[in-house]
């Protein structure tokens, strides 16, 4: 159970609820109503409104609900708990929409709700909301917040430290990312933020390469892309090590990322657009003749889900705000051959950023 004041949340949710007319809210992104109503269950409705809030689950999560939701009413339904949401407020007097979140909104879903309600609502009850509203609050982390995710930033961290004396050539990629995930539990994360990249040799070419059982070989390079997760909180970092010495070109690739990766990290400051800091990490790769090599966007805002707005890539003019938390992870990768990836995650503040990931990241040859 977290501590955050869920009261207050309801209360900021309603002000901008306000500020963009919306009458009531149906809320089913299970990270949106974990951060409004401290609920953690995987079926669940939140009703919102001006003057009420109930959340709405199954008898599975009776006792649960009621240990972890004090802001909102809550109700055990045998049904749908969405559609139970979606017929309360339907119910509601002068309620004349209901707004939803159509990026976590299926067809089928919005199909359903629709089929529960009185046939005159059907056509116009339900209506998308133009910009997301919880997601909007979740992008800016209070101090309790920020507390939690550079507690997961630093235990992301230890686990790394750990790994460096467990890699050795011959073992596998996967032995590395289960050694990896049974520590981590072991040292208090409820999981991992997303499936473990062991990537070694020509596989570090691949940016997205999930652990196999590819051997790490007695010379090349490995890269390291994992996250755990804290009290609901993801952390995410990237480290690419070198089994024995780097060649040349190894070596100068290395440099340029993390040349860029630093410029990337130094460009985090209030006011500044995803925009101008994906150019800042991007523009040093590209004046080394590297920018074909670069081939995703330089990082993600970061919170209760792995992957939250801002991304931080080309041309986004989301401007950054104190409270943020993104990833700065430039890469570069050359099919065939090998690939570098350095990643922090960076809080931002009024006056720059402030990094959660702490390890080194000059070159650590095993």
């Amino acid at each position: 159970m977290d501590h955050f004041d869920h009261f207050k949340r309801i209360g900021l949710l309603r002000g901008r609820m306000a500020e963009a007319g919306v009458q009531a809210l149906l809320v089913t992104h299970p990270a949106d109503i974990r951060y409004v109503c401290g609920f953690t269950g995987s079926s669940a409705g939140l009703a919102v409104t001006a003057h009420a809030a109930t959340l709405f689950t199954d008898g599975r999560y009776k006792a649960q609900a009621a240990e972890e939701v004090q802001a909102a009413a809550v109700e055990i339904v045998a049904s749908n708990p969405a559609v139970s949401a979606a017929q309360l407020l339907a119910a509601q007097p002068g309620i004349e929409s209901v707004c939803f979140d159509p990026t976590h909104t299926t067809v089928a879903e919005l199909a359903r709700w629709k089929e529960a309600l009185p046939a005159g609502l059907r056509r116009k009850l339900l209506k998308p909301l133009a910009a997301p509203l919880v997601e909007a609050l979740r992008w800016l982390k209070d101090e309790d917040e920020l507390a939690l995710m550079a507690k997961a930033a630093e235990l992301g961290c230890v686990l790394f430290d750990h790994l460096l004396g467990f890699i050795r050539p011959g073992l596998t990629e996967s032995a590395v990312a289960a050694e990896l995930e049974y520590r981590a539990r072991l040292k208090g994360a409820e999981g991992m933020s997303f499936e473990s990249i062991v990537a070694s040799g020509p596989r570090s070419a691949l940016p997205h390469g999930r652990a196999t059982l590819s051997k790490l070989p007695k010379r090349g390079l490995l890269t390291l892309d994992f996250g755990v997760i804290l009290h609901g909180y993801c952390s995410d970092m990237t480290r690419t090590v070198c089994l024995g010495k780097p060649t040349k070109r190894e070596f100068a690739v290395y440099e340029a990322v993390l040349e860029a990766q630093e410029a990337g990290v130094a460009a985090v400051a209030s006011g500044a657009t995803c925009g101008e800091v994906d150019e800042a990490a991007r523009g040093v790769l590209r004046e080394l003749g590297m920018a074909d090599a670069f081939s995703h966007s330089t990082g993600h805002g970061v919170g209760l889900e792995i992957h939250e707005s801002p991304r931080v890539g080309t041309g986004q003019t989301t401007k950054l705000a104190p409270g943020m938390v993104i990833t700065i992870e430039p890469g570069a990768y050359f099919p065939g051959e090998f690939g570098v990836r350095i990643e922090d995650m960076v809080a931002v503040t009024r006056t720059g950023g402030r990094v959660l990931t702490a390890s080194p990241k000059a070159l650590i040859q095993l």
